[in-house]
């Protein structure tokens, strides 16, 4: 077995150096028997990109459950999860104009997200249904005034979020370059996320609630609706 190490120059990403290795060592011709085989620092980054991908989809599946358990019932908590997806319109144009790498880094500013964003949207539906419940309103008038009476809210906590991470995004202080990935992915995604949520959330819910309304009063029996039987006398007039 032989060893052969190196190390990145200035600005390298080791992705690619890998990448570009492994296509000029493709057409060496090997002896039988024997393989190269990429380790270091490589082999830990795809060992960490394999756990972060299970903590991405245990944290889903956590988030859910604990918004099941706290809103008592189950379509609730799949409007929220609608917001989580959306940090991708933030993160990625983000770590284009930045040069910034997808590293271990910004797979953890990932999984922050994740439970950052839900929080936006988790207070817009709770009030919505305040709203409804307490004082009785429409489906209409109860989005409406829920948005409008949260849209301070989540702006003000949105904005002292990404305002505390803009030091640490541009790399002020001694080793802060090496979290400004970090930083840099949270303030894109929630930025984004933020101002698609307050959006995407309301029109989410009345078309969830709406639907949910006409199947509970559809009745699937006999083809019934509302209550009228439709018999043959009927379907001939």
């Amino acid at each position: 077995m032989t060893y052969i190490s190196a190390s990145l120059t200035s600005g390298a990403v080791l992705g690619e150096v890998v990448e570009r290795s492994r296509a000029v060592l493709s057409d060496l011709a090997l002896p039988e028997g024997f393989s190269i085989v990429f380790g270091g620092e490589y082999r830990e980054q795809q060992k960490a990109q394999r756990d972060f991908t299970i903590a991405i989809l245990m944290a889903l599946l956590l988030i859910y459950m604990v918004m099941a358990g706290q809103f008592e019932r189950f379509l609730d908590p799949i409007i929220v999860m609608f917001s989580v997806p959306l940090v991708l319109i933030g993160v990625l144009p983000t770590l284009v104009l930045t040069g910034t790498t997808v590293n271990i880094q910004s797979v953890m500013g990932l999984v922050m997200l994740i439970g950052i964003v839900v929080n936006n949207a988790i207070v817009l539906v709770d009030y919505i249904n305040l709203m409804r419940r307490d004082r009785e309103l429409p489906l209409l008038e109860a989005v409406a005034e829920a948005g409008r009476l949260r849209l301070r809210p989540i702006l003000m906590t949105t904005l002292t979020t990404i305002l505390g991470l803009v030091p640490l995004a541009i790399g002020l202080g001694t080793g802060a370059e090496i979290q400004a990935a970090l930083a840099r992915v949270v303030i894109g995604g929630l930025a984004a996320s933020t101002l698609v949520t307050l959006v995407l959330i309301p029109v989410a819910y009345v078309s969830a609630h709406r639907l949910g309304e006409r199947v509970r009063s559809f009745d699937w029996s006999f083809g019934r609706r509302g209550g009228t039987i439709i018999g043959p006398a009927q379907t001939q007039q």
